[in-house]
């Protein structure tokens, strides 16, 4: 199966332009509505191109700030998001996304302006090799050697990028290449396989499920579409089968479904630890088995385990365990293909199921929304938020022990309703709630930050004034880097070092780029200062900032 997307009309009269304008050309035909981009002057003529195209352009703080924002951009849609920066520094400061775009599976492409061509290999300005730099950590690297071939370099680094395992792909820009004239009609997008099951496949998958006591099926990955996740739910439901979401990609299956069981990843909650080794058959949707699912290649382990593998990634990368069988196919196509399995309910199935969703909804069960004496408290906070919010929320969040209580309490109803790094990357929860509020400007966007998490990407704050972006952050001042600090307790106890932190007022510096800011420092000040900060994003359409100062060592679970 392909999935078929619309080629341009053939003409003989297409217009000479610049390879910089059949760069932007051709990726106005493939679908990008915004790029998120520090300027340089390497790639000067794509932004002149880009200044009547249709395309928004996204003026970015930092570079990594741009990463990030392509990659959540990524996460949201079924197209490549798209990062530009310039050469040298500017492609070092980025390639923190383009990690988080490797190991999340996300599709982007990021740009890069490079010296002109004949300063190669001559220790020019801000020179270096692209390809020596991107190639272990990117689908493609791919150069612009050839100015007439523009459209095809974007045409291929979009199919690079959704095909297989979606990931990133880099393009640099030779600046003087960038000007060279060209002819000829834009290059046409390239069909991407999606996969499906064959008579084989279904044969199979129906009888492991006909066969099985305890299934479950885990969903995972950023290769899904609205649609199919809903398609899968009623399945699911329909069958009295249970389903977990891979670590930071819950919604797939919406919080509420009697099918919904969890998320698994680091720091999970024990009832989903357990289930891993107590089903009889898991069935991975999107994702696989790998590290984090696994915690650290221990649980299910055993090569007589019976898992399923559904992914477009015939090489199964980063997969560990037992693999029983694999299905080549995207998530969407796979589910469409599973509803035409229909099976006889198991009465194991139900008290399965029903055991395992009392499990989380006890785990989930909101704390009491009254204020406790003391310092301002996470618990208090999301007891108050979780009832304000609408069914189509979104929550973003970058990395830290402060990330469990989204993961705790956070309704997530609906496919990409969650965005997160799931290597871990501090700094992504700024961009991504600017992604998704620029994407969405009528949901509710709410981004939790560490405070150490917070300052290595808060200054894209200036960059949601700039264009409306309207989301509520919270900030959770523990005064130091908890993670780090649970571990170095766990192996160096009582012996605290490096992970201290000096904060400063981060309402004020809400306010300085020209949002809300509200600071609640005790408990009983956090129900006004959330009700305050609402208040700003809905009356004065401006992003708010809710500085919460809490203590150290308490965690969500």
């Amino acid at each position: 199966m392909t999935e078929l997307l619309p080629a341009p009309a053939p003409t003989t009269d297409t217009p000479v332009r610049s390879a910089g304008h059949a760069i932007v050309e051709a990726l106005a035909l493939h679908g990008v509505h915004r790029t998120y981009v520090v300027p340089g002057e390497s790639y000067l003529d794509v932004l002149d191109g880009l200044l009547d195209s249709g395309i928004e352009t996204i003026v970015c703080r930092h570079e990594g700030g741009a990463a990030y924002m392509a990659e959540a951009d990524g996460k949201m849609h079924r197209r490549p998001g798209v990062a530009m920066v310039t050469r040298g520094p500017g492609a070092a400061n980025a390639h923190v996304g383009l990690h988080t775009a490797w190991q999340d599976s996300t599709p982007m492409v990021l740009f890069v302006g490079l010296i002109p061509f004949d300063h190669r290999d001559r220790e020019a300005f801000q020179e270096f090799d692209v390809k020596a730099w991107f190639d272990t950590g990117a689908k493609r690297v791919m150069v612009l050697d050839n100015a007439e071939r523009a459209s095809e370099i974007v045409a291929e680094a979009m199919f690079a990028a959704s095909s297989g395992r979606p990931g990133p792909v880099v393009v640099g820009l030779p600046e003087d290449v960038l000007r060279h004239p060209v002819h000829g009609p834009a290059h046409p997008p390239i069909p991407v396989a999606t996969g499906g099951m064959t008579a084989r496949d279904v044969t199979a998958l129906r009888e492991a499920l006909a066969g099985s006591v305890k299934p479950l099926f885990v969903t995972g990955g950023n290769d899904w579409t609205p649609a199919a996740a809903q398609q899968l739910t009623r399945w699911l439901e329909r069958h009295r089968i249970p389903a977990a979401a891979e670590w930071r990609t819950e919604g797939t299956v919406p919080f509420d479904s009697p099918s919904y069981v969890g998320p698994i990843g680091y720091g999970r909650p024990k009832p989903t630890y357990d289930l891993l080794e107590e089903t009889d058959l898991l069935v991975f949707v999107g994702t696989v088995p790998g590290d984090t699912i696994t915690d650290g290649f221990v649980v299910r382990q055993d090569w007589s385990r019976k898992n399923f593998l559904v992914t477009m990634d015939p090489s199964l990368r980063g997969r560990s365990g037992a693999v029983s069988y694999q299905v080549v196919a995207k998530p969407d196509v796979f589910v469409r293909d599973l509803a035409g399995i229909e099976l006889d309910v198991r009465p194991e199935w139900v008290e399965w199921t029903g055991r395992m969703r009392a499990e989380q909804e006890r785990f989930a069960a909101l704390p009491s929304a009254t204020p406790s004496p003391g310092p301002a408290r996470m618990d208090t906070f999301m007891a108050n938020l979780v009832p304000t919010l609408p069914r189509d929320a979104v929550v973003t969040f970058g990395a830290g022990e402060h990330t469990n209580w989204a993961h705790r309490y956070f309704p997530t109803m609906e496919y990409a309703s969650m965005l997160s790094a799931r290597n871990g990357s501090m700094g992504y929860s700024i961009p991504s709630a600017v992604v998704a509020s620029l994407a969405h400007p009528g949901r509710r966007v709410v981004t939790v930050a560490g405070d150490g998490e917070f300052l290595m990407n808060g200054q894209e704050l200036a960059t949601a004034a700039q264009y409306g972006a309207t989301p509520l952050v919270v900030v959770v001042d523990n005064a130091e880097y908890g993670t780090i600090r649970t571990h170095q307790e766990r192996h160096y106890p009582g012996r605290v070092s490096g992970t201290q932190l000096k904060n400063p007022d981060f309402a004020l510096v809400a306010q300085a780029f020209g949002g809300f800011g509200v600071r609640a420092e005790r408990d009983e000040d956090v129900p006004g200062a959330l009700a305050a900060a609402l208040r700003a994003i809905d009356e004065d359409h401006v992003f708010a900032l809710v500085h919460l100062l809490v203590e150290q060592r308490t965690r969500a679970y």
